[in-house]
């Protein structure tokens, strides 16, 4: 029987600091398998049909956002292009940047998904921002055609992202807080806000910035030029100094930064890169009310001054926009381990660990121990937070037929979880080759039975994917749904 080939449509929302955008696109969905395989379908096209204007992120106050008019804007877009609900068949709704703090953040996510429905919900900290803009502005695909390392930094109102590739894989990320709105003026130079996150920086650094008086435009440049440099340098010399360190958003930057070869700037100041900057006058400098024109003007004369080759990306301010999480049904191997009463889940995020053969188990332990502190930080999770399954671990490696080598997983993974989220209430492990039922049984022992287990295999995921398991249909077959976060990089407009 021939397996049919279908389309569907896919909007993504991405709320940020500064602005908020919508895009709808046209997913081609075909089959990649022969006639006599399990069904898996991939998205083998995609058409960008609408891209909304941007919208400024309408807030309450300084720590709320404005749901009403977020949803009143999302209903008239949708009016305005005559969509319906009904025939959204996927997408994802994603908070970034600074709002992704506000009080009600979570609530305003999930309330928006739920209007559409069927929605991949994520509050992007600034690991997952910097990764999803890495993947929408091209930087992903570029590091497969290119030797060394292509860093993506994207930029919008409140932080500048860094995302490192390479060979198709993020190998780290570094957040700044460098952005256009961490100072905001008016068209004579006159300071109204200036964003908390800078002011230890400011003060080290010894400039006096007081909201409400006036600053002129050599001074501001003097600022933004410190606040550049020592971004810049900090991704050039590969170590934290004094003052970039003040710059760093969060205690746990990357260990070790890759030496990088190529560099694309997305967000909103790779928008306004890309154009002729105007910064000679306060007047051209603050043309929206803050010092977005006089960032992307410096950061590009300060590249230009580095080893970097800078690349101009496919997207720019909508780099983090997700098309949205293409829905593909697939079934499990017929071998699983799967405690009871766990089933069904949805909406789990996927880790990846890339497990190399556990020869020693030292270094077992250490690759399941950076896997899992990498990912709670990613997901912002807490050890002393109870009763939750945070995410699925998908196990990539080569096929295992040593007893032996899957206990050492089992008791490097186990380890890795009793570390970092000893309190999770299950374990969820995805493997792509046939030894779930026999590594779920070592796992479902090594912890003692005090955590569920729920360990499934044949199915393959990619980092930053999402997953749905249904309840065993005959048998300990699965359902299983793959939510695949489809970025606007290389889409074509209609």
């Amino acid at each position: 029987m021939e397996k049919e080939e279908y389309y569907m449509t896919s909007v993504g929302i991405d709320i940020g600091t500064s602005t908020t955008k919508l895009i709808v696109s046209q997913l081609h969905v075909a089959p990649t398998t022969n006639p006599y395989s399990l069904p898996r379908y991939e998205i083998v096209d995609r058409l960008l049909q609408y891209v909304s204007p941007i919208f400024p992120t309408p807030l309450l106050n300084q720590q709320d956002i404005d749901l009403t008019v977020i949803s009143k804007w999302i209903k008239q877009e949708y009016e305005g292009i005559k969509l319906k609900v009904k025939d959204i068949q996927t997408g994802a709704v994603i908070i970034t940047g600074e709002t992704a703090n506000k009080n009600n953040a979570r609530r305003v996510v999930h309330n928006l998904a739920e209007q559409a429905g069927g929605f991949v919900v994520a509050i992007a900290g600034a690991d997952v921002e910097g990764m999803l803009a890495g993947k929408g502005s091209g930087a992903e695909l570029r590091s497969l055609s290119v030797h060394g390392v292509v860093a993506n930094i994207d930029i919008g109102g409140g932080t500048a992202n860094a995302s490192f590739f390479q060979r198709g894989r993020l190998i780290g990320t570094i957040t700044f807080h460098v952005g256009g709105r961490l100072i905001r003026l008016n068209s004579k130079g006159c300071i109204w806000s200036i964003s908390p996150a800078i002011n230890f920086w400011l003060r080290e650094r010894g400039y006096s910035l007081i909201k409400g008086e006036q600053i002129s435009l050599q001074n501001l440049e003097v600022i933004v030029l410190a606040m550049c440099r020592d971004m810049v340098n900090c991704l050039k010399d590969r170590y934290l100094d004094a003052f970039s360190s003040l710059l760093i958003v969060g205690n746990k930057p990357l260990a070790q930064l890759p030496e990088i070869d190529e560099i694309m700037i997305s967000g909103g100041i790779g928008a306004i890169m890309q154009n002729k900057c105007e910064c000679g006058s306060i007047e051209k400098v603050a043309v929206y009310g803050d010092i977005g024109p006089l960032l992307a003007c410096t950061l590009q004369r300060v590249l230009k001054e580095s080893p970097f080759r800078l690349i101009i990306p496919d997207q720019t301010s909508r780099a983090t926009v997700i098309g949205s999480g293409m829905q593909s049904m697939e079934l499990s191997g017929s071998t699983v381990f799967i405690s009871p009463h766990v089933l069904p889940l949805r909406n789990l995020p996927i880790v990846l660990l890339e497990w190399e053969d556990g020869e020693r188990l030292e270094a077992s332990k250490k690759q399941a121990d950076r896997t899992l502190e990498q990912a709670s930080r990613f997901y912002h999770l807490s050890a002393s937070a109870k009763g939750h399954i945070p995410f699925a671990i998908a196990i990539k490696c080569s096929e295992i037929h040593s007893y032996v080598k899957l206990q050492r997983l089992a008791k490097a993974l186990v380890e890795a979880y009793e570390k970092h989220i000893p309190n999770a209430s299950a374990i969820v492990v995805i493997c792509e080759h046939n030894i779930a039922k026999a590594l779920g049984q070592a796992l479902y022992l090594r912890s003692r039975r005090r955590q569920k287990i729920v360990c499934i295999d044949q199915i393959k995921v990619e980092q930053g994917d999402y997953m749905d398991i249904g309840e065993p249909l005959s048998g300990e077959v699965v359902p299983v749904i793959i939510k695949t976060l489809v970025f606007a990089a290389g889409m074509e407009r209609s």
